[in-house]
Parts: C-alpha cells; sequence; structure tokens
C-alpha cells in the first residue's frame, strides 16, 4: 500500500498543504471548521505526522532533557511525572537523564541531549547540602529551568519548594490545637530543607512565646530504624511531648515505630496523654495507606512540575526572557494523625 503523505490528507480534507501543516504544528489563525476537517482526513487515511522530520526542516525541536539526580527521592519522582505529563499536553516529548552526582557523567548527558536536538534542559535538583547548582548546568547554553527542594543560588530559572512556610505551618497547626511540647526528627546535620523548617517551627514557638529546644530536633539519618531508636529515646525522657514533624517518609515510618515502642498512639487528641500528633512533609506514595491516615504539608510537586513546563516551553518560544524564580507553598493535608 502507497504510504499516506500530508498531500493525501490536503486532498481529502480539501485545504491546501500549508493549511494542513499549520494544523500539525498548532500554528496560525486557522477556523475550528478547518481544524475538524484536517483531523478528520487524518484519521481516516490513518495518517502519522513524523515530528523528528519537521523538527528538522523547520530547525525546531520538541524534546526536552529532563536530568533527575534520585530516583529514590519522592519529590523528584512525583515532579519527574508531572513534567512529562504537562510537557506531552503541549506537544513535547522528554528526553531522560541520570547522572547521579558524577560530573563527567553530567557532561556526557548534556552532550546526548545536543546530539538528540533537545530545544531545553530541566534540572531535578536533590541536593540538600549546597546552594549552588553544577557549573556545567549553570552554563548550559539551551534554556534551562531548575527544580530545587531547597534554596539555591542561580541566574537561571528556578521552581523551589518554601521549606520555611511549611515548618511555620505545621507548627503554627499544632500550636492552635493546644500542643506546647512540640518535637522535629530527622534531617542530618546540613540539609538545607531541615535548616529552612526549622527556621520555620522555630518562629512559630516563638509566636507563642516558646522556648526552641535543640534536644527535641535531632539529627536523624535517612533510616527508619534509626528514626524509631531516636522517637523511643525522645519519648522516653520527655514524656511531655504531645506532637512530633516528621522531615522525611523514613522518619515517618520510624516514628509510628518507635511511638509503638513506648506503649503509646498516634493520634489528635492532645487531652489523651499516650496520644502522638505527627505531621509530614512529603507527597508520599503510600501516605493513606499508614493508620491512621497521616496529616501532612504537601510538597505541591505536580504543581512545581506544571510551572517548570511551562516556564521552560515560554523561555523555548522566547528566550530573552528574564530569569524568574517561583516559590511553591505547600498544602496542609488534614488527616487523622494529627
Amino acid at each position: 500500500m502507497k504510504k499516506v503523505n500530508i498531500i493525501d490528507v490536503a486532498q481529502l480534507a480539501g485545504v491546501s498543504v500549508s493549511t494542513v501543516s499549520l494544523v500539525l504544528r498548532q500554528k496560525g489563525k486557522i477556523s475550528e471548521a478547518t481544524i475538524e476537517k484536517v483531523n478528520a482526513a487524518i484519521k481516516q487515511l490513518g495518517y502519522v505526522h513524523n515530528v523528528a522530520a519537521a523538527n528538522l526542516r523547520s530547525s525546531t525541536s520538541n524534546l526536552i532533557g529532563l536530568i533527575i539526580r534520585d530516583f529514590n527521592d519522592s519529590f523528584c519522582v512525583n515532579v519527574m511525572a508531572s513534567v512529562v505529563h504537562y510537557l506531552e499536553k503541549q506537544g513535547y516529548m522528554v528526553f531522560l537523564g541520570h547522572p547521579q552526582d558524577d560530573t563527567q557523567q553530567l557532561q556526557q548527558c548534556l552532550t546526548s541531549f545536543t546530539q538528540q536536538g533537545v530545544a531545553g534542559v530541566i534540572y531535578l535538583d536533590a541536593n540538600h547540602r549546597l546552594a549552588s547548582i553544577p557549573s556545567l548546568i549553570s552554563e548550559c547554553p539551551l534554556p534551562t529551568v531548575i527544580i530545587a527542594e531547597s534554596t539555591v543560588s542561580s541566574h537561571r530559572d528556578v521552581i523551589g519548594r518554601d521549606n520555611r512556610q511549611a515548618g511555620n505551618q505545621a507548627t503554627r497547626y499544632l500550636l492552635d490545637r493546644g500542643h506546647r511540647n512540640i518535637a522535629y526528627l530527622g534531617g542530618t546535620a546540613a540539609n538545607l530543607m531541615r535548616e529552612e523548617r526549622l527556621l520555620g517551627y522555630r518562629n512559630a514557638l516563638a509566636q507563642y512565646d516558646l522556648p526552641f529546644r535543640e534536644e527535641w530536633a535531632p539529627v536523624c539519618e535517612n533510616d527508619t530504624e534509626a528514626a524509631a531508636r531516636l522517637t523511643r529515646q525522645l519519648l522516653e525522657k520527655n514524656s511531655k511531648i504531645t506532637a512530633m514533624l516528621c522531615h522525611s517518609p523514613s522518619a515517618i515510618i520510624g516514628c509510628l515505630n518507635g511511638i509503638a515502642q513506648v506503649g503509646r498512639t498516634v493520634g489528635k487528641d492532645v487531652f489523651l496523654t499516650q496520644q502522638v500528633s505527627l505531621i509530614g512533609f512529603e507527597d508520599m506514595m503510600n501516605i493513606n495507606l499508614t493508620s491512621p491516615r497521616f496529616t501532612y504539608v504537601s510538597a505541591s510537586s505536580e504543581e512545581a512540575g506544571r510551572q517548570a513546563a511551562t516556564l521552560i516551553v515560554n523561555k523555548i518560544k522566547e528566550p530573552t526572557l528574564p530569569p524568574q524564580k517561583i516559590i511553591i507553598s505547600g498544602e496542609l493535608v488534614q488527616r487523622d494523625s494529627a
């Protein structure tokens, strides 16, 4: 059978080849009636638009390079899914790179992007210890958007999380419900997300004239057993603690275990001294599987992905746009644990 081409589509639809081309590229001012006729002809003939060839002819690309540093990070995985979803809705495809923390692999990744003809790059950062980004990303000649979990210094377009607001919001929620002895568990030393959330936590305590107790905010490796052990030690030494903020998914699971080990339960009633209220900060994929269901401040990962997709497309279309810094606040999702 003869391969269907754009001329066949134009003849069946009763329009010019250029009109079909404009419909396929979603360009120009074409009436809805004409668009419907062209799409009907495409469907009837089974025509498949060769986007790569069209891009080559017009020196454009519908490919976006996406670099993800950590597939174990729930925020990164959720943002990646959101980025892909929103870019595909706009007719773009994602070319994925995973160089981890290897500079040479990052260089190879960017070289591959260039060879594939990507139009722009999204760098999904998950480094909680550095406020800077790799120089290879900073100096990338392509339109570039950075998505960061903590504050970064960059002249590029940046989408970030408001960790300070999240810490403040979670703490105030507990304070407004009568809690006065609130601990913060998790995050390693020099973890920027931990530092930012603790600023919000301390600010909320100060607003209620409550002191910040260093011993009630212990650092903890990203390990459920370590979190369980620290939770048990905290509650055994400080029986007045009625609420805890959990820095990470591992801290959440560890807290649940540690609370059970000391014979207390998880819940929202501060008048029952055996109960401990818990709040987390992550959009965990299995957050609704815990019992009780977990209260948490959303990381707004879907919104971060949507903003990044919109920003990179705008930057590709108008490279001279000034860089933007968009900080996204989370939403408190009230469940049964606090």
